[in-house]
């Protein structure tokens, strides 16, 4: 340990009568952003380097407009540049006005998926203003072939730019957010287990802020108890924290709005855990009502367009999907043919939309016997050994997994023949998991409508957790993404699965 954390710990021992016991990850964190000269926070990193990658991405779709169609009529081609390169201005201003810039500082989970439509809406509105400035004043005249390429060609570039300057940062400590967690309740216990599990989101745990903490238990014994409300204004000082949540605590309504506004002084993002927050997706509207906040839940119910579109949708992928992966299909029906006796397809009984089972295809990745032998394994399932709801049977190095299926696994390659399913119209891509009919019976009466909706191959679940997602969370997940859908919701799931299988946590 330097002696700048050694330092760090002695001052607040200084201030607070509590032994505090931080996690050995976190000093580490912490002593490398203070060795690091000027720590640049994560605003300040993510917005010029997606600045620089929208920029490069226009100057590229540029260049390949100019080479696939030449200089316009009357144009020569360094004016072209000259005019497009005046113009980069404006198309900055636009991505700041579209808030292109700001969501990776605000939102945790913010990706490229989720921004598309903003950047789609951004260049294509910028592209038809640029050729309309163009031609009204004279300094231009380029085609509208060659302004649909260039067009395509921003959509592209710039895309692909940001997600490549996301990766970059998210590498870079200045990525990081030190976050402390108001509350050390049931609720805040549950979001600080989140953060835990998903790294990605880059925010550094410092620990909790509750004059009366509930007990800790396992991972979260590492997590420190920092003290009461009336700390946080010093710890903000003295850990550089970037990121307060607010979880639920014993302090009064009016302590704890005191808290948050005092908190308008300090440079922090401050997230509050709402209330009913079970039944709360991030797609609800809020409206007010003479000055006060309205969360507005729309009325569960889905539209027969909305369903026909959804259906189009599964249906043309799923199809797309099979042509396309059809030698992939063939290569892993011989090497599980090869690998061990048995059928290439497992078909096991699911529950299914409004209630009516079906049998799911799946590749056989366990021994021909595995069912014969499940009472075998049953103490070694996972949410049973963490002391957790056993209701999902989950087993991590199941000896019953063939050692091809633990490689089709690790990558979810076995679900693959489900496309199977969506083409029989008794799955979706998107929906909530298909359960088996031994956990389906432990479903409790307002769970049930996640069956409204087909199950999917993919979902929030298979995103967010796939097999560390606890039963009773994997059914409120559900029944969120049942409330919230929509068309562009299943296209953002999609993308975001991707790298969710690429991860390989959790997977067996």
């Amino acid at each position: 340990m330097s002696a700048e954390v050694t330092s760090l710990l002695e001052s607040l021992k200084a201030h607070d009568e509590l032994a505090l016991t931080i996690d050995p990850k976190t000093l580490e964190i912490l002593d490398r952003r203070r060795r690091t000269a000027v720590v640049k926070r994560r605003g300040w990193l993510m917005r010029r380097m997606l600045l620089a990658a929208d920029v490069i991405g226009l100057t590229l779709a540029m260049v390949l407009a100019e080479l696939t169609h030449g200089s316009s009529r009357g144009t020569d081609i360094r004016t072209e540049f000259l005019i497009f390169a005046l113009s980069i201005p404006f198309w900055v201003v636009a991505a700041k006005t579209y808030g292109l810039y700001e969501r990776d500082e605000e939102r945790t989970d913010h990706s490229g998926a989720d921004e598309f439509s903003g950047v789609f809406h951004m260049i294509t509105v910028c592209t038809w203003i640029f050729f309309a400035g163009t031609y009204l004043t004279g300094l231009g005249h380029p085609t509208v072939p060659k302004l649909v390429s260039f067009w395509a060609a921003a959509v592209t570039f710039v895309v692909t730019g940001r997600a490549i300057a996301r990766a970059i940062c998210r590498r870079r400590i200045n990525y990081l957010q030190n976050t402390v967690i108001v509350g050390a309740g049931e609720v805040g216990q549950l979001v600080a287990k989140k953060l835990l599990k998903h790294p990605e989101y880059g925010l550094n745990l410092i620990g909790f802020i509750d004059s009366e903490p509930t007990q800790r238990k396992g991972v979260l014994e590492q997590i420190a108890v920092l003290g009461g409300p009336e700390r946080l204004p010093a710890l903000i000082r003295l850990f550089d924290v970037e990121r307060v949540i607010i979880a639920f605590t014993n302090n009064s309504h009016e302590e704890m709005l005191d808290l948050i506004r005092s908190l308008k002084d300090y440079e922090v993002q401050v997230d509050i855990v709402p209330r009913f927050f079970e039944l709360v997706g991030s797609e609800v509207g809020m409206h007010a009502v003479e000055g006060i906040s309205l969360v507005g839940l729309p009325p569960m119910r889905l539209s027969h367009s909305s369903r026909l579109l959804k259906v189009v949708l599964d249906l043309t992928l799923a199809i797309l999907g099979l042509l396309f992966l059809l030698p992939l299909i063939v290569i892993v029906s011989i090497l599980i043919k090869v690998d061990s006796p048995g059928p290439v397809f497992f078909r096991q009984v699911r529950m299914g939309y409004g209630g009516k089972t079906f049998r799911i295809f799946k590749f056989r990745t366990m021994y021909a016997d595995a069912e014969e032998r499940k009472a075998e394994v049953a103490h070694l399932n996972q949410h049973l050994l963490a002391g957790e709801d056993a209701r999902m049977f989950k087993v991590p190095d199941d000896p019953r997994v063939t050692r091809v299926g633990r490689f089709l696994r690790r990558y979810s390659i076995d679900e693959l023949p489900q496309l199977f399913n969506v083409i029989l119209l008794q799955m979706s891509l998107v929906g909530p998991r298909p359960l088996i009919l031994d956990e389906d019976q432990h479903v409790r009466d307002w769970g049930k409508a996640r069956l409204r909706l087909k199950p999917g191959i993919t979902g929030l679940w298979q995103v967010l957790g796939r097999s560390d997602i606890p039963f009773e969370e994997m059914t409120r997940l559900d029944y969120l993404y049942v409330v919230d859908w929509s068309l562009w919701r299943d296209v953002t799931l999609i993308c975001r699965t991707l790298p969710a299988l690429l991860r390989t946590r959790n997977a067996y």
